[in-house]
Formats: structure tokens, sequence, C-alpha cells
């Protein structure tokens, strides 16, 4: 399991999750640049990801979609607030309904994306941070800290398929 450990700091309004892989920087890097890869791995083996729209730049935004396992849809967007490639990555995340829009009382979430080198492997440690307390518990109740140990946990199948390709 690539994941090394998730917390939560209430105090902080934050939920850190740090993993390590047997990749280098720029192949982890690829996982977050190229959609068709981030859909792969982006929410819980349940609810697969489907990117509609990907504008990686600095200012430019993502909209998605996961699909659960009965049919239904959630949507989500992102707004990419920095990008420094290959290590470092900042993006808005929420919920969108099912136009695209922002659902705004389900708050906004900021993610930091921080992946470094260790000797061949790579750390990567996600940030998250939330508007208030009753955001952060909402969204844990919901789940979030399972549903990203589990997607993240996708990620050591992807890199081993490029290995072997």
């Amino acid at each position: 399991m690539s994941v090394i450990s998730s917390t939560k700091n209430l105090e902080a309004l934050s939920f850190i999750l740090v993993a390590e892989f047997d990749a280098g920087v720029e192949r982890v890097w690829q996982l977050w640049e190229d959609p068709r890869q981030l859909e792969r791995w982006w929410g819980p083996p349940t609810w697969p990801a489907t990117f509609q729209q990907f504008d990686f730049q600095s200012g430019g935004k993502a909209a998605y979609y996961m699909s659960g396992p009965k049919g239904e849809k959630a949507g989500g967007w992102w707004r990419f607030t920095a990008i420094e490639a290959p290590s470092k990555l900042e993006f808005d995340d929420g919920f969108a309904d099912e136009n695209g829009a922002p659902v705004e009382s389900m708050g906004t979430t900021h993610a930091t994306v921080t992946l470094e080198g260790t000797g061949g492997r790579t750390r990567m440690t996600i940030v998250s941070t939330f508007e208030s307390e009753e955001q952060m518990e909402q969204m844990v109740q919901m789940g979030m800290e399972e549903g990203m140990r589990e997607a993240v946990g996708q990620i050591d199948a992807i890199l081993a398929e490029h290995v072997n390709a």
C-alpha cells in the first residue's frame, strides 16, 4: 500500500495524506497533468472519475464527475491556482450540480500537492484545507478520508503498468 499516513487536524482545518511510490517525480507528476491517467485513480474504485474539461495551467479549470455503482453521478470542479512542474500543484476543489455549476453550499476545499524525490522513489503529500470546521466534518462524514486512501491506493498499479509496458 502506497499510503503512509492520513491525518485530520480540526484546529488547522486540514487533512493531510502522505504516500510514496516506486517511481520518479516526473512519472508521478504525469498522473496529475494527464487527465486520462488522472481519471484512472481520482476517486475510489467504485466511483471512477471522468474529466470533461481539463485546462492544466494556473487559472485553468477542470470539470469532472464520478460514477457510482448504482449509476449515480457526482460532479466536481477544480480551479488551478499554482502549477510548478514537476513538484507542486495547488487547486481549489468543489462539488458541482448536474450542469457543472459549483454547489456553493458545500464550500470549497483548497488542495496543495507536493512531490519530492526520495532516492528513486517519490513522496506525495496532499494537504486539503477547509473553509470551516462544519465543512470539514461534513466531508469526513461523507467518507473523504477513506475515499482518498482508496483513490491514491490505485496509483501503484498504474505505475507498474508503465514499467512493464
